[in-house]
């Protein structure tokens, strides 16, 4: 499903930017204009779960509706009572991917992310047992949507963003699942601003 899904989405890009330099009003080529950064915080609760991450970002507008970008993560997810009443699992997630965000109105999107994870995990069990570490990786397909102050092509300005995203793929080791192996919903608020273009005081 993963080979799957990275396929479609390159096709996707592919696509998309053959549609932009038919365009005869587009500027072919690469246009550093088009280029922006930002960065996201996220929080995610559940049953005594918590989780908390931060995603910096930098990416191209492809279209005046779509935008792609790589982006990097550091996740931080803590549970409580698992598998024992009182015992406490924290991890810490590393990872990167590539993200896509399609524009059907300025103000809202709908975004798709694949990510590789790597995560450290730390297991305290309750009464002072042996304390365990281990290593874990996972892939992750974010899908979800979210709302804008304003994405306005051309213009100087950034905006912020707020999105509800969810991962499809739900690996055991997956940071944005409980230890049932349930979806933890995952609210991230960030801003976005071009890189290079000119602003306008």
């Amino acid at each position: 499903m993963m080979k799957t899904t990275i396929l479609i989405l390159m096709l996707l890009v592919v696509q998309l930017s053959w549609a932009q330099n038919s365009d005869p009003d587009s500027v072919r080529g690469f246009n550093r204009d088009k280029v922006f950064i930002g960065g996201s915080l996220s929080l995610g609760f559940a049953n005594n779960q918590f989780a908390a991450g931060v995603n910096p970002f930098i990416g191209y507008s492809l279209t005046n509706w779509v935008d792609a970008g790589v982006v990097v993560n550091y996740n931080y997810n803590a549970t409580r009572d698992y598998p024992f009443f009182n015992d406490r699992i924290k991890q810490h997630t590393y990872g990167a991917g590539v993200f896509t965000r399609i524009f059907p109105v300025r103000f809202l999107f709908i975004q798709g992310q694949i990510e590789q994870n790597f995560i450290n995990i730390r297991y305290n069990p309750s009464g002072g047992g042996l304390k365990e570490r281990y290593s874990r990786n996972a892939p992750s397909l974010l899908v979800g949507g979210g709302y804008t102050t304003g994405r306005q092509p051309g213009n100087d300005r950034g905006f912020f963003y707020l999105s509800l995203l969810v991962d499809v793929l739900k690996n055991e080791n997956s940071p944005y699942t409980d230890n049932q192996g349930r979806i933890i919903p995952i609210i991230r608020t960030g801003f976005q601003t071009p890189l290079f273009r000119k602003r306008n005081l």
